[in-house]
């Protein structure tokens, strides 16, 4: 029924998702509000939720009050109201507008609030923004335009997907060939397996694997080449013979000084959140409230690499789906991972094939390809700016679409419908 249409006595009701400034703009420019009413009322009709950790009581109950008298609210846990602890986490929840009063007043208070101002407005401002474009091998990576997919080299014989398919060097140019054409912008090449369980490599059997492969790979394609290493020197070696991206599962915490390596060459690195190691990391992953911890971890990763060097723009995070976590986590992590948006770095996500698809459809490692694709649309639209795939062409066309849904279609106008 169009508008007009029927009883014109009757008023219809839809509960409208706005969820950003954008999408409030359009919603009241389809209802020809004027461009002054639309500034004034955007900011008032984005909700957000702002979990502070670890606030100064005093800190605290003065931001309690002020967002109160804001019109917005904050809660605090119970303890708090008897005044005996020094510190608690505060739950600020209110409109952008609310949350731009309410900073402007702590600006000009004491007890620390000025910092956490501070942070509340850095939190916000990187939850809906992208991330600053990223050089890396004379291409730009524009970041919320798209998403960028990464296509995985293993050039191992016990990785739990593809080991051993790819051990000879020229098998292994060819499946990076692929990949390219099949619609990877990134091939990401890893001489050790990190499955659950796996033993570690020595340096000189990875260098034998992968410095090879990325030779031969650098010289005969303009590919932009990520090396899966925490070994500073694997690292070295691989971007002196043409790698651009260091893809390292410990952020920063494995052998030798990577932080330097990747300071010095100027390479992008990805900081990957892994409890223990792929050794022992599955024995009994533990966690408060996973999130949190996952979203804390990396946040303290950034601040390390940049304070050894290394450019802000040029870090990537990973929440390690798989990586030191059961299934409930890995799939706690996914519904949630638009929160690791506040941390205002680009987002890479690897659940290609993983055993967390295998158990909830109960299917074999080589048969997850439609899991991970609910997987990688799902991610995308959570924000999501990378996703780490074995299957290149699926998960391409899966992006493209997601992207199309999500970021929006710059297709012809006059297209066919459907």
């Amino acid at each position: 029924m169009r508008m007009g249409d029927g009883d014109r006595g009757s008023v219809g009701a839809r509960v409208v998702v706005l969820d950003s400034e954008d999408s409030v703009r359009a919603e009241l420019g389809s209802m020809g509000v004027s461009r002054a009413g639309t500034d004034i009322m955007t900011p008032k009709g984005v909700f957000r939720a702002v979990r502070l950790y670890g606030a100064p009581l005093r800190a605290a109950l003065v931001i309690k009050q002020e967002m109160l008298a804001k019109g917005g609210e904050a809660a605090l846990p119970y303890a708090a109201a008897g005044l005996c602890e020094e510190r608690c986490d505060v739950l600020v929840t209110g409109t952008i507008r609310q949350f731009g009063r309410l900073t402007e007043t702590l600006r000009l208070q004491p007890f620390g609030l000025p910092g956490i101002a501070r942070e509340i407005d850095a939190a916000l401002a990187a939850f809906d923004g992208t991330p600053e474009p990223m050089c890396v091998g004379g291409r730009t990576f524009r970041f919320g335009e798209r998403t960028y997919v990464m296509g995985i080299l293993n050039v191992t014989p016990d990785s739990f997907s593809d080991g051993g398919q790819h051990l000879s060097v020229d098998g292994a140019l060819r499946h990076a060939e692929a990949m390219l054409e099949a619609g990877a912008d990134i091939i990401d090449i890893g001489g050790e397996s990190t499955r659950p369980g796996a033993a570690p490599v020595s340096e000189e059997d990875e260098c034998a694997r992968v410095l090879p492969v990325v030779r031969l790979l650098a010289s005969h394609s303009n590919a932009i080449i990520s090396i899966d290493t925490y070994r500073a020197s694997v690292a070295r070696k691989c971007l002196d013979l043409g790698a651009h991206i260091i893809n390292d599962i410990t952020a920063l915490r494995g052998e030798g000084d990577m932080a330097s390596v990747a300071s010095q060459y100027g390479a992008p690195v990805v900081l990957m959140h892994m409890v223990g190691s792929p050794t022992d990391m599955q024995a009994n992953p533990t966690y408060d409230e996973v999130v949190n911890e996952v979203c804390e971890f990396l946040r303290q990763r950034v601040a390390y690499a940049c304070e050894r060097g290394v450019s802000m723009c040029n870090t990537i995070i990973d929440p390690g789906i798989g990586f030191g976590k059961t299934p409930q986590h890995n799939l706690e992590i996914m519904r949630r991972l638009r929160e690791l948006k506040s941390l205002g770095r680009p987002i890479l996500v690897g659940t290609s094939r993983k055993s967390t698809i295998g158990r909830v459809l109960g299917r074999p490692v080589h048969d997850r390809v439609w899991g991970t694709a609910a997987t990688v649309a799902l991610a995308i639209s959570s924000g999501a700016d990378m996703v780490r795939v074995h299957d290149v062409a699926e998960m391409a066309m899966v992006a493209r679409m997601a992207d199309a849904v999500t970021r929006g279609w710059r297709g012809e106008e006059d297209g066919n419908a459907g």
